[in-house]
């Protein structure tokens, strides 16, 4: 209720919140998986998947907090791992790449918002109060108090301060961002231009 502007009453989130719903059931599912009945773990949390649209593997390690708003179509995986007070929105999946074997999926830290939409694949941690934005698509490490936007994602922020890029080498993970890379063409172009206009400046006032 405390981050859910909507939420009207304890009874109405206790009885109609997906999220809630998924995430009670994930508690009586992951308990059962701990004490290896396996079989009941799956059919809780398949039940539990088929009326709220939220799918948390029973053997996923989650903290305390964990709020889902809206929740239709968030995956969550069997390796992944969430710490406290965090805050997840509809769309999210928190996958593997399918290349891993072991732990294949995400470490989330605590108190980190991932925005609706968004993806984060792969073994990797996410720091801390770190926010992703929706519809990213997460594939490396994103360090504490930062925050991560774009396909694929990269970090726009630390400690609320801007990042700003050292050169315009956007290889991440070996997957170009096509428009950042012609724009690193066009401003490449121009300062050739810009210099090409001031020797010829130059030597024209030396002919002078």
């Amino acid at each position: 209720m405390q981050r859910d502007p909507a939420a009207r009453s304890a009874i109405e989130v206790f009885f109609l919140y997906p999220g809630f719903r998924a995430v009670r059931s994930y508690r009586l599912a992951n308990w059962c998986y701990r004490h290896r009945f396996f079989f009941l773990a799956r059919w809780i949390s398949q039940r539990a998947s088929r009326k709220t649209g939220i799918e948390i593997h029973p053997a996923a390690t989650i903290g305390k907090g964990l709020f889902i708003d809206h929740g239709v179509g968030v995956v969550i995986g069997e390796t992944t791992v969430i710490g406290d007070n965090c805050t997840i929105y509809q769309g999210v999946t928190l996958g593997g790449t399918g290349k891993e074997k072991g732990k294949r999926h995400p470490t989330i830290g605590s108190n980190v918002v991932i925005g609706a939409g968004a993806k984060v694949l792969g073994p990797f941690q996410v720091g801390d109060n770190a926010k992703i934005a929706a519809n990213a698509v997460v594939l490396s490490e994103v360090p504490p108090n930062s925050t991560c936007v774009g396909v694929p994602g990269r970090i726009v922020k630390i400690d609320n301060k801007k990042v700003r890029p050292t050169n315009c080498d956007l290889d991440h993970i070996h997957i170009p961002d096509p428009i950042s890379m012609e724009l690193c063409k066009i401003i490449n172009r121009l300062e050739k231009l810009e210099k090409a206009v001031e020797e010829k400046g130059e030597t024209k006032d030396e002919t002078v």
